[in-house]
């Protein structure tokens, strides 16, 4: 298996600290298991799990002020 994040744990340590700090928790974020252990030559996927819809609003809220720069 190919895997292109050596160190999948910490990207996903990295982007909930991100979103932690725009008031945004994902109870489920992780690492998708079945992408995890199967056996591809595509890295395991991030899974971002569910929210609720307050947060779905912060998380576009700051994506629009990251795109507007």
């Amino acid at each position: 298996m190919l895997d292109e994040s050596p160190d999948i744990q910490a990207d996903i340590g990295v982007l909930a600290a991100v979103l932690a700090g725009h008031g945004i928790t994902l109870p489920s974020l992780g690492v998708d298991v079945v992408t995890l252990a199967g056996e591809t030559v595509r890295p395991p996927l991030v899974a971002l799990g569910n929210c609720t819809v307050e947060n779905a609003r912060r998380l576009i809220e700051a994506l629009k002020k990251a795109a507007d720069g």
